[in-house]
């Protein structure tokens, strides 16, 4: 049995220079779709051809080629961040939130790699 169970999705969570460039490229490149870009937060993020998967650009002024984040979808971050906390596992500061958006928390493997847990507060719109 699982600590924690994560929703039928996934973000890869990608460090970009020109996050509006990147969306263009991925779409016209690989024909994702275009979800959204959330300017006030710096985000943007696009469908890929995946039930369930998206990639979401984070906008950064010196972006990390490689480093990815897989971001899951939790339905309540703060119970899974609880029971994964009294299970040792370790996170970076405080969970983040961006008024009726999101609420994120990044946390690492074993091996020190980065993951992020994501409740969506849309409402699902």
């Amino acid at each position: 049995m699982s600590l924690i169970s994560v929703e039928k999705t996934i973000t890869i969570a990608l460090s970009v220079s020109d996050r509006h460039a990147s969306a263009d490229w991925y779409t016209s490149m690989l024909g994702f779709e275009l979800l959204y870009h959330a300017d006030e937060a710096g985000w943007s993020e696009v469908a890929t051809n995946t039930d369930g998967v998206t990639i979401g650009f984070g906008e950064h002024t010196k972006p990390v080629p490689g480093n990815s984040v897989p971001v899951f979808g939790i339905a309540d971050i703060e119970d899974a961040r609880s029971k994964l906390e009294g299970a040792g596992v370790k996170f970076d500061g405080p969970t983040d939130v961006v008024e009726g958006m999101v609420k994120t928390a990044t946390f690492y493997d074993p091996d020190g790699n980065a993951l992020m847990l994501a409740e969506d507060l849309t409402g699902g719109q």
